[in-house]
């Protein structure tokens, strides 16, 4: 009896429906507006499409108060500005088969109505034909207000306080710099697929970008510094399946960090980790493993051989034979690369052997003189050394027993600098540091990686890395402190120059890098000074050291709800830390050991790993059975 009722009720009862069209437009801008930066991407793509050679895009608190974007296009009719918010309209397809042959940017007819239905969206429009324009207003796509109103030519979309009405995603939001990062670059894929158009970023009132209309290089210039000039070489490669242009930086000035690495096909900006790796592959040998080459490419491939459909934001791209796309591209790299000389080659067209030096006409002329050793015998097992050179040998370190055997290969490197004892810390060599069972015994490295040591309670066995990042970590700690922070003043100061969002980044923490000891001024364009730079960074590479630091304060693993000098004092010391596979120094072991145990919380590293372990004696006799 219960089953049949339970069968009736689900026959009797409808309980499919249509969703309503408010929050269908919701559900799509899920997948559509994720950020800021995906709504300014949409209404740029917008005023590609409407033929506009002159884009003015406006920001406000990163976005969240304000996007608007004004343009010279075509405009829309008055029926036409109240038909593109409605779900699926489109003017861009008509047919199935119109999806094989697409070039404009939008063309499924959910951005607009995804924008609209999660911020208050005013739209002013006006064709070139038409006396007046039209303004629309829409809040949560509930349609508020159509009127006519005189404007200029072209269209003007204002976003405002986006996400209203969805506090959920709004709360999802990350810090008004990294939102604004994001923004930077949305704008850049537009910007430099388009260097035909006039584009103007307006930032909290003030001009961040202006680019006038030019060519490809131009707009790369002007996006990230005069100096990119002389950083880039052109990429050109003509065939059947691919045309490809555009230009790879030079390897010596590749970078650390990602964020110029721009993939565009037909005009469109993707994103293809596979076609990365074939321009990664053909920078092998010529860059560090851990750096990335820069590199602007352009594809352009018959539409009706790839796909756009497949990414509700459409930056993914399925080719129909990626793998062919995948050669041309990595010969086409390699070939830039060796026609402009980046790889050693020899110079066939300069004769060597006829580049004789002149000989001075008022020079004597002298017989050659031959020096012979008459004590010389071949024969002899032991040489005498000649009496002209001579080498002393520095004193070594005094080595106990069987250690000696661990120290009979030379350091591969310069010492590290290791940092004193943290003030305030207790000093290991104190009798109280005896006292719970640190000894002054030295280390010994095994397999570059660890360090090995003994208590009177038991073993330890130290990770270097994480060991050194503990120890750094706690002083950049110390030196953060107001009033601490102190550096070291360059004789000659060093000019770096960082990408316009990694500049932007490092404005924000400008303050908290000051207080570790960096004296850098601001001059403009992404290029900054460096005068002073903490001790420990004496004899590091500024600009590397920076672009790492930066990378790591973005990852998304960061909390950027945390205190922001702990969060840069972690950067710094991973960054900094003797990494595993470094062979170390003697003196350099007995000192990681000394600071870490002088160190807070010796027994963790600042991400929260373990650097050491420990093995009491009564377990090794356990282990061994004694």
């Amino acid at each position: 009896m219960v089953l049949y009722f339970i069968g009736y009720f689900c026959v009797m009862s409808d309980i499919i429906r249509l969703l309503p069209d408010s929050v269908a437009n919701q559900i799509a801008a899920g997948e559509v507006v994720q950020r800021p930066a995906s709504a300014v991407k949409e209404l740029l793509e917008n005023t590609i499409d409407a033929g506009a050679t002159d884009i003015k895009l406006v920001i406000r608190d990163s976005g969240k108060l304000l996007i608007q974007v004004t343009d010279n296009g075509c405009g829309m009719s008055e029926r036409d500005a109240r038909m593109c918010f409605e779900r699926h309209a489109t003017s861009k397809i008509q047919k199935a088969d119109d999806l094989l042959s697409i070039r404009t940017m939008g063309f499924r007819g959910e951005a607009l109505a995804s924008v609209a239905s999660i911020a208050q969206v005013e739209v002013k429009t006006k064709r070139h034909e038409d006396e007046v324009g039209t303004c629309v207003i829409i809040e949560g796509s509930e349609f508020k207000e159509q009127s006519p109103v005189s404007c200029p030519n072209g269209t003007t979309i204002s976003v405002k306080n986006l996400f209203f009405n969805v506090p959920a995603r709004r709360n999802f939001l990350k810090s008004n710099t990294l939102e604004l990062k994001y923004i930077i670059e949305a704008f850049f894929r537009v910007a430099l697929v388009n260097p035909d158009i006039v584009f103007t970023f307006y930032n909290q009132d003030k001009t961040l970008f202006h680019l006038p209309a030019g060519n490809l290089k131009q707009r790369i210039i002007n996006l990230y510094g005069a100096s990119y000039g002389q950083r880039l070489i052109p990429v050109e490669q003509q065939s059947d399946l691919v045309n490809i242009t555009g230009f790879i930086g030079k390897p010596e000035f590749a970078k650390k960090t990602r964020g110029e690495q721009f993939f565009f096909t037909n005009g469109r900006f993707m994103k293809s980790p596979f076609l990365h790796f074939a321009v990664e592959n053909a920078f092998r040998e010529l860059i560090p493993t851990d750096s990335v080459p820069s590199y602007f490419i352009y594809l352009e491939v018959d539409p009706q051989t790839i796909d756009v459909n497949i990414h509700p934001t459409k930056t993914e791209i399925n080719f129909q034979d990626i793998k062919s796309i995948f050669a041309i591209l990595n010969a086409a790299v390699k070939q830039a690369i060796g026609k402009f000389s980046l790889s050693p080659a020899l110079d066939f067209e300069t004769e060597q052997s006829m580049n004789v030096p002149v000989f001075p006409a008022d020079k004597p002329i002298r017989q050659p003189v031959i020096t012979v050793n008459p004590n010389f015998n071949p024969f002899e097992k032991k040489l005498q050394p000649q009496t002209s050179f001579s080498f002393t040998p520095p004193p070594a370190a005094p080595i106990q027993g069987w250690r000696e055997l661990y120290e009979t290969q030379p350091p591969a490197s310069m010492p590290i600098q290791f940092p004193q004892a943290i003030a305030g810390s207790e000093d290991p060599t104190s009798a109280s540091t005896q006292e719970k069972g640190l000894e002054r015994n030295r280390g010994i490295q095994v397999q570059q990686s660890f360090i090995v040591t003994n208590t009177k309670s038991g073993v330890i066995i130290l990770d270097q890395q994480h060991a050194h990042e503990r120890v750094l970590y706690e002083r950049f700690i110390e030196e953060n402190k107001p009033g601490s922070g102190h550096g070291q003043h360059q004789l000659i100061p060093q000019t770096i120059t960082l990408s316009p969002d990694d500049a932007q980044f490092f404005l924000e923490w400008s303050d908290y890098f000051r207080q570790m000891g960096f004296e850098i001024n601001d001059f403009g364009n992404g290029t900054f000074v460096v005068h002073a730079l903490p001790v420990t960074l004496e004899k590091t590479d500024v600009r590397m050291f920076i672009e790492s630091v930066i990378e790591s304060l973005k990852s998304p693993g960061q909390d950027h709800k945390s205190d922001q000098a702990q969060m840069l004092a972690r950067a710094m010391a991973k960054k900094l830390a003797v990494k595993r596979g470094r062979k170390m120094h003697q003196e350099e072991v007995d000192a990681l050991i000394e600071n870490l145990f002088a160190c807070k919380a010796p027994g963790i590293s600042p991400e929260g790993k373990p650097t050491m372990l420990v093995i009491s004696y009564d377990e090794l006799h356990t282990k061994f059975k004694i």
